[in-house]
């Protein structure tokens, strides 16, 4: 079996690369036989999908998604520039 290092790193260019996902802001770690995903997407679709991906790409893995939603909307009020 390849490296956990080896392993995160395919992981983290499939999630990368992947047009579902294209992130790259997700961290991605691997223990045993167990995948952690961290950090921050826009929507829960996005969140699902890097779920998917990965399944697709380690389908042996089991996934824990500690990946928080954080939508990127619009500021409110006006920025006070100084």
């Amino acid at each position: 079996m390849e490296s956990e290092q080896y392993l995160a790193a395919n992981l983290r260019r499939a999630v990368a690369e992947d047009p579902r996902t294209a992130e790259l802001g997700v961290r991605v770690t691997v223990r045993g036989d167990h995948v952690m995903l961290s950090g921050d997407v826009a929507c829960a679709e996005r969140r699902t999908a890097l779920e998917e991906v990965l399944h697709e790409a380690a389908p042996e893995l089991k996934i824990f998604n500690d990946v928080r939603v954080t939508p990127a909307g619009e500021p409110e009020g006006e920025e006070d520039l100084r």
